[in-house]
C-alpha cells in the first residue's frame, strides 16, 4: 500500500493543533532555545520555493532540538507593510490593507500545511496598530535621545517607486533593490536615525556573535572604520575653512589642489561669478549618477574649477579648489585634499586637467629628480617636506598629525563610512511618523498617550512622488499639542526595516498592550539562539536590528548586547542552473509537488538537494527518488505494526549474542543515529537524509531476519530520526509501532550505543605504483605484518608484484596499503 500522505498529513496537523503540541511554556527557562526564521513578506498569496527552503529545514532543526529535550520556541509572523502592496493598489485599485490581509489568510493555511511546529498563539503582523504603535513609541524615544532627527540632505530617489531609498537599498550597480530602476540623487528634507552613534560598538560586537564570516565582513566594510587626521585649510579671501579627513597626513606637502563634492554647501560660497555657470551645469550633469558610478575607479574623471583657492596649512602654498563628482558629500566632510604624486585617482585627475604633480615620498632605489609616471602609494622616504624630509613615510603619519594638532591646524580622528539610517518614505503602506509640524512651535512629538497615530483607510494612490497621506485632510490637519494652533502631521511613513528591527522581542508576548514587549520574558529568552534567513539582508535588516537592540538595551529595555547569537543563511534553489523567475519560465510551484507527493517528500527533497548554505538545482526526477525512499520506509513500518507492544526493546544489545544479519542491522541503526546527530545539529541536512537512505537499504535486507525485540529497538529509533525531517511520516510510523502519544509530546531521543560503533572489519584499498589493484577485508586495527600477508596473497596484487623488486611499502591503518615495485 502506498503511503497515504494526504490523509496522514491532515490527521497529524489536526492532532498537533487540537492538543497544542507546539505551545511553548515560556516560564520554563531550563534548556530554552529560541529558533527564528526571518518572517515572511506577504506581497504575494503563495509561498514559493525560497520560503520553503528557509522555513522547512529550519523547522526540522528545531524539531530535532525539541526531541533532544530543549524547550523550543519557534514563532512565525508577517512583515506586512511595504511598497509592493501599495504598487498593487495603484495597478488594481485593491487597497493595501485588503490585499495584505487576504494574502496573510492564504499564507497561514500554507504554513500550517507545511507542518512546521510554530507556536500559533505567538503569531504577529506588523501592519496592525497594536504593533506599529510601538514603532512610533521607539521613534519618540530615539528623538528624545537625539538619535532621530530631520535634515535636508542629498538622498537616493527611485523615479519608479517614487520614494527615497536608504543607501543600503541601492544595489552595487546604482539601481533600486526593489524594481531595478537607476536611482538618482535629490536634496530633500528627511528623517534619519543616528545609527552612526553606535558605529564602534556595531563593529566590535561582531567578534561576539557566531555569524558567517562573509556577513560579518560585509558589515565591517559597510561600517568602514578608518583612522586618520582632520586637517584645516584656510581659504583665500574667506572667513570659512575647509576641513578634510585624510589617512595620509604624511603626504600633506604634496597637496596641489583641493576637491569639493558637488553637493557641498561651500561650493555656492566659493564659486567665483565667472565660474558659476560652468559649476552649475556640472552639478546638474552628475545628479543622475549613483555613488557607485561616481566613485568607480574605471570611470573617466570629471570636474570643474571654482576660481577660489585654499592655503596648504604645512607650507602656506595657495592651491586651487575644484568640484568633482568622485568626492561624496555623505562621506567625511565632503572635501578632500588631492595628492596626485601619491594617489592613483588624484594622479589621473591632475594629468587630465594639467594640475601640478609633486613628489614627496621617494620610492626605494629612485632619485628625487626621476619623473613620476604613476602615483607612488607605498612606504618610502619623505622629500620636499620641510623639516620632515628624510623621515620614513609611515613614521611621518603620527609626526605630522602631532605637529598639526600642536599648531591647532588639525587633529587625529576616527571616521566611519556608515551613514545615518534614512527612514522617511513618501509612501502610504507603512508606519506614520509621530510628529506634528506647527508654524509656531516647529517639530512637535505626538504625545505617547495619543499613540498609535493610525493610518487612515481613505487615501488616493498615485505615482506623483507625494505621500498618499497628504490626500486625506482629516488625517493631515490637526491641532498643535503645544500651542493649540493649526498644524499638520508629518506626511511620510517609516522604512519597513523599522518593523523588523525589534519584532523578535514582540513574539514573546504579542498581545501585550501597555508596553513594547514583555521585558521579563525578553531578558529570559533573548538573544535569539538560532536565526535563519537570506544573506541579502547583511547590511540592512541585520545591521538595523543590531543598532535598535543596542539602543533598547541603553534605555533599560533589555540586558543583552546582540539580537541574534547564531546566524545561518540558506542557499538559493535554482532550476536548470538559473535563478527561478516568471520571465524565464522556470518557477517551481511547491503546491504542484505537494499535491502529488505530500509536504514531507517536498521538504525532504529540498534538504537532500545539497548543502543548506549552498542551495541546489531543482530536478523533477530527484524528487521521485526521495518519494521512493518514503514509500520503502512506510512499507517497512507497515510490516511491523504494534511491534513495541508485543516485543518491547531493551536499552541495548550485546553484539556477541547477535547473528551476523542482526549485527549489521544493530550497527547500522547506531551508526545512523551518530551520523544524523552530527549532521542535523550543524544544518547538514543532505548528509543526514543520505544516512537514512542507507539505513533503509540495510533494513530492507536484514530487519525481517532479526529478532522481534531488535526490530522494536531499530524502528523506535528510526521513527525518531524521521520525525524532524518528515514530521507527518515520523508521527505515523511512531504510531504504527503501537505508541499512543505524539513523538513530540516529550523528549524522545536515543543516544547511539558506543559499542556498536566500533567496527570489527574494515575494507583496505591496495595500490601498486599508485594504481588501485584490489581491496581486502581485514580485522580492524590489525598491524602491518598481519595485513601484508593478506595483501600479497591476493590474486589482483600478485599479478603486479610477482617477479618484481618491492622498493617500498606504506600502510595507513584501516584505510590503504601502498606498494612501490620495480
Amino acid at each position: 500500500m502506498r503511503y497515504p500522505f494526504s490523509e496522514v498529513e491532515k490527521k497529524w496537523q489536526s492532532y498537533w493543533e487540537e492538543n497544542k503540541i507546539y505551545k511553548t511554556n515560556l516560564s520554563k527557562k531550563e534548556r530554552k532555545l529560541y529558533c527564528l526564521v526571518m518572517f515572511i513578506y506577504p506581497s504575494g498569496a503563495k509561498l514559493h520555493c525560497g520560503h520553503w527552503y528557509n522555513y522547512g529545514p529550519t523547522d526540522s532543526w528545531a524539531r530535532y532540538k525539541k526531541l533532544k529535550g530543549f524547550n523550543v520556541f519557534e514563532p512565525i509572523g508577517y512583515d506586512a507593510f511595504g511598497l509592493p502592496a501599495e504598487n498593487y493598489a495603484i495597478k488594481t485599485g485593491i487597497h493595501p490593507y485588503d490585499s495584505t490581509m487576504k494574502n496573510i489568510e492564504d499564507i497561514r493555511v500554507q504554513l500550517k500545511n507545511m507542518g512546521n511546529m510554530y507556536d500559533w498563539d505567538s503569531e504577529l503582523m506588523t501592519c496592525v496598530p497594536e504593533y506599529y504603535r510601538w514603532n512610533q513609541w521607539l521613534f519618540i524615544q530615539l528623538y528624545k535621545k537625539g538619535l532621530a532627527y530631520r535634515k535636508n540632505a542629498p538622498v537616493n530617489w527611485c523615479p519608479s517607486c517614487q520614494t527615497v531609498l536608504a543607501n543600503e537599498q541601492v544595489l552595487s550597480d546604482g539601481s533600486c533593490e526593489r524594481c531595478g530602476t537607476t536611482v538618482i540623487r535629490k536634496n530633500l528634507t528627511q528623517w534619519f536615525f543616528k545609527i552612526t552613534e553606535y558605529a564602534e560598538e556595531l563593529l566590535s560586537g561582531l567578534d561576539k556573535i557566531n555569524w558567517p564570516e562573509k556577513t560579518k565582513l560585509m558589515q565591517k566594510n559597510w561600517i568602514g572604520k578608518s583612522t586618520g587626521t582632520e586637517v584645516k585649510f584656510k581659504l583665500e579671501g574667506h572667513e570659512d575653512e575647509i576641513t578634510v579627513f585624510t589617512t595620509r597626513p604624511d603626504t600633506l606637502f604634496g597637496v596641489t589642489y583641493v576637491v569639493l563634492a558637488p553637493e557641498q554647501p561651500l561650493v555656492d560660497k566659493l564659486t567665483k561669478p565667472e565660474f558659476k555657470e560652468q559649476v552649475e551645469q556640472y552639478r546638474e550633469s552628475v545628479k543622475t549618477l549613483s555613488e557607485i558610478d561616481r566613485t568607480s575607479t574605471v570611470k573617466e574623471k570629471t570636474g570643474v574649477p571654482t576660481g577660489s583657492y585654499a592655503i596648504n596649512p604645512v607650507n602656506g602654498e595657495k592651491i586651487p579648489i575644484w568640484v568633482a563628482d568622485y568626492v561624496l558629500a555623505t562621506y567625511g566632510t565632503g572635501c578632500v585634499m588631492a595628492v596626485p604624486g601619491h594617489d592613483e585617482r588624484d594622479f589621473e585627475f591632475a594629468k587630465k586637467f594639467s594640475l601640478p604633480i609633486r613628489k614627496v615620498i621617494l620610492a626605494p632605489g629612485t632619485k628625487e629628480e626621476d619623473t613620476l609616471n604613476e602615483a607612488y602609494t607605498e612606504i618610502g622616504k619623505l622629500v620636499n617636506s620641510g623639516s620632515f624630509s628624510g623621515m620614513a613615510s609611515d613614521k611621518a603619519i603620527d609626526a605630522l598629525s602631532d605637529s598639526l594638532e600642536k599648531e591647532g591646524k588639525g587633529k587625529k580622528k576616527t571616521n566611519y563610512r556608515l551613514r545615518d539610517w534614512l527612514i522617511s518614505r513618501q509612501r502610504y503602506w507603512g508606519t506614520p511618523i509621530p510628529v506634528i509640524h506647527c508654524e509656531k512651535c516647529g517639530e512637535v512629538l505626538v504625545e505617547e498617550k495619543d499613540l498609535p497615530v493610525e493610518l487612515p483607510y481613505n487615501v488616493e494612490f498615485s505615482t506623483s512622488g507625494k505621500s498618499p497621506l497628504t490626500t486625506n485632510p482629516e488625517f493631515m490637519n490637526v491641532t498643535c499639542p503645544k500651542c493649540g494652533g493649526k498644524a499638520q502631521r508629518d506626511p511620510d511613513t517609516m522604512d519597513t526595516f523599522v518593523d523588523s528591527s525589534w519584532y523578535y522581542f514582540r513574539y514573546l508576548d504579542p498581545h501585550t498592550s501597555d508596553k513594547m514587549f514583555n521585558k521579563k520574558l525578553a531578558d529570559e529568552w533573548t538573544p535569539v539562539d538560532m536565526y535563519v534567513g537570506g544573506a541579502e539582508h547583511a547590511t540592512m535588516h541585520l545591521l538595523y536590528a543590531r543598532f535598535i537592540h543596542k539602543f533598547l538595551r541603553d534605555i533599560g529595555m533589555t540586558k543583552s548586547d546582540e539580537p541574534f547569537t547564531h546566524l545561518i543563511h540558506q542557499g538559493t534553489i535554482t532550476n536548470q542552473g538559473a535563478k527561478m523567475s516568471k520571465s524565464k519560465g522556470n518557477v517551481v510551484n511547491p503546491d504542484t509537488f505537494i499535491n502529488r507527493y505530500g509536504s514531507d517528500v517536498f521538504r525532504l527533497y529540498l534538504m537532500f538537494m545539497g548543502p543548506y548554505e549552498a542551495g541546489g538545482d531543482w530536478s523533477d526526477s530527484g524528487i521521485t527518488g526521495v518519494d521512493r525512499f518514503v514509500q520503502r520506509t512506510y512499507d517497512i513500518f507497515q510490516k511491523f505494526q504494534n511491534i513495541t507492544l508485543n516485543s518491547p526493546a531493551p536499552d541495548k544489545f550485546n553484539t556477541q549474542e547477535l547473528s551476523e544479519e542482526e549485527k549489521n542491522v544493530y550497527r547500522k541503526i547506531n551508526q545512523t543515529i551518530s551520523k544524523y546527530d552530527e549532521e542535523i545539529d550543524n544544518f547538514r541536512f543532505n548528509t543526514a537524509v543520505a544516512a537514512m537512505m542507507e539505513l533503509v537499504n540495510e533494513l530492507s535486507k536484514n530487519l525481517e531476519k532479526s529478532r522481534p525485540a531488535l526490530q522494536s529497538y531499530v524502528l523506535e529509533r528510526f521513527s525518531c530520526l524521521l520525525a524532524p525531517v518528515a514530521p507527518h511520516l515520523g508521527e505515523e510510523c511512531w504510531h504504527m509501532l503501537g505508541k499512543k502519544d505524539s513523538v513530540f509530546s516529550r523528549a524522545n531521543w536515543y543516544a547511539p550505543d558506543s559499542d556498536a560503533l566500533a567496527v570489527d572489519k574494515v575494507t583496505i584499498a591496495v595500490q601498486v605504483n599508485g594504481k588501485l589493484r584490489g581491496t581486502i577485508e581485514a580485522p580492524a586495527e590489525n598491524d602491518q605484518q598481519s595485513v601484508k600477508d593478506l595483501v600479497f596473497s591476493t590474486d589482483g596484487v600478485k599479478k603486479y608484484t610477482d617477479g618484481k623488486t618491492v622498493l617500498k611499502e606504506i600502510y595507513v591503518k584501516n584505510k590503504i596499503y601502498n606498494i612501490v615495485v620495480k
